[in-house]
C-alpha cells in the first residue's frame, strides 16, 4: 500500500514498531499509539487497569512519557449494567493518574462483547527516540517483567488458579512500565520493546530482523512467573502460542535440552508484558539494579546481542 512520504514522521509504517513517532520542534516529538482489549479478568475495575497499562506500555517502549490518553470503549449496552463500565473507566483512569498521564476525550460504540483501550499520545526528545532496531553487538538484553501471563490467564479462566495466583496475575498485567523506562532512558539503552502478544520470541524476533543482529538468550535467566511452569507442563497453553510458534519457530537455534513446555512459555502471548531491553554492555549491570530498585525485582539479564548469524535467536542454557 503506497503511504506518502513526511519528513517529520521518524517512525512510520515503513518499518513498523511500537508506536508512530512524529517531530514537532528539534526538541520535541510526539510518540502515538492506540491499543484495545477484551476481558481477561472478571473484576471490571482491573480489567481497566491491565487494558489502561497495556495502551500506555507502547510508549514507554520507544522512550517516551505519556501525557494524553483517548479512551476506545466496545460496550453491550441493554444487555449489561453500566456500572460496570464505570468500574473500568475507573480502574484506566488511575493507571493514567499512576503515569500523569490525562484522559481528554474518547469513543465509545454499542458490542455484543466488552471491548477497552486507550489511544495514547506522548512525548520525547527526537534524539533519544528507542526503536525495535537500534541494538548492537555487545549489548545486554534485560527483561523487565517475568513470563506467563498467557498460560496462567489460561488457567484462570478454566478456574484453576487460587485467589493468591490470580492476584499475582492481575498485579503484574496492571503495573506499569513507566520506572523501567525511566531508568533505561536515562543510562543510554540502545533498543526497546514491549513483550505482548507476539511473546519474548515474536518481539524478539522484530528485533533482530530490524536490526540485522543475533540475540544470544539463555533459558535459565529467563524470569518465570510463579505456576507458569507448572501450568505449561498440564497443557493449558493459549491459542496464540500455538500461532507465534508456527509463525517465528524457523527463527530459532536451539543449543540445548529445551522440553515443549519451554517452547510454550518462550511463545505464550503475554498482556501487558515486560518491556525487552538492549543495554550497553559498560551499564547493563547498573542500569539491572536500578530497575530492580524501582520496583521491578525480578527483572533480569537474559541474554546478550552478537553480530551473527543475523535474524536468528540463539537458546542455550
Amino acid at each position: 500500500m503506497p503511504l506518502k512520504s513526511y519528513p517529520e514522521v521518524l517512525v512510520g509504517l515503513d518499518k513498523a514498531d511500537d508506536a508512530g513517532v512524529y517531530q514537532l520542534t528539534p526538541e520535541i516529538a510526539l510518540v502515538q499509539t492506540i491499543d484495545v482489549i477484551t476481558p481477561i479478568v472478571d473484576d471490571p475495575f482491573a480489567f481497566g487497569q491491565v487494558a489502561a497499562a497495556n495502551s500506555l506500555s507502547d510508549v514507554y517502549a520507544m522512550g517516551g512519557r505519556p501525557v494524553t490518553a483517548m479512551s476506545f470503549v466496545g460496550f453491550p449496552s441493554g444487555k449489561m449494567e453500566i456500572e460496570i463500565l464505570r468500574l473500568i473507566l475507573e480502574g484506566a483512569i488511575s493507571k493514567l493518574d499512576e503515569a500523569g498521564c490525562a484522559l481528554v476525550g474518547g469513543h465509545s460504540v454499542k458490542d455484543d462483547e466488552i471491548k477497552f483501550g486507550l489511544s495514547v499520545t506522548g512525548v520525547i526528545d527526537p534524539k533519544n527516540v528507542l526503536t525495535k532496531g537500534g541494538e548492537r553487538p555487545g549489548d545486554k538484553l534485560i527483561l523487565t517483567k517475568p513470563l506467563g501471563t498467557g498460560i496462567l490467564n489460561t488457567a484462570l479462566k478454566g478456574g484453576q488458579l487460587n485467589e493468591t495466583e490470580t492476584d499475582a496475575v492481575i498485579s503484574q498485567m496492571a503495573s506499569l512500565n513507566k520506572s523501567a523506562a525511566e531508568v533505561m532512558t536515562a543510562l543510554g539503552a540502545h533498543a526497546s520493546t514491549d513483550i505482548t502478544g507476539f511473546g519474548l520470541v515474536g518481539h524478539a524476533a522484530e528485533m533482530v530482523t530490524l536490526g540485522e543482529v543475533c540475540f544470544r538468550l539463555n533459558w535459565n535467566k529467563i524470569p518465570l512467573m510463579e505456576g507458569a511452569e507448572r501450568w505449561a507442563k498440564a497443557g493449558l497453553i493459549p491459542g496464540g502460542a500455538y500461532s507465534n510458534r508456527e509463525y517465528r519457530e524457523d527463527l530459532l537455534d536451539i543449543e540445548m535440552d529445551l522440553k515443549e513446555w519451554m517452547l510454550d512459555i518462550l511463545f505464550d502471548p503475554q498482556t501487558s508484558g515486560g518491556l525487552l531491553i538492549a543495554a550497553p554492555g559498560s551499564v547493563a549491570d547498573e542500569m539491572l539494579r536500578r530497575i530492580r530498585a524501582a520496583g521491578c525485582q525480578t527483572a533480569a539479564i537474559i541474554g546478550e546481542v552478537v553480530a551473527e548469524p543475523k535474524g536468528r535467536i540463539i537458546i542455550t542454557e
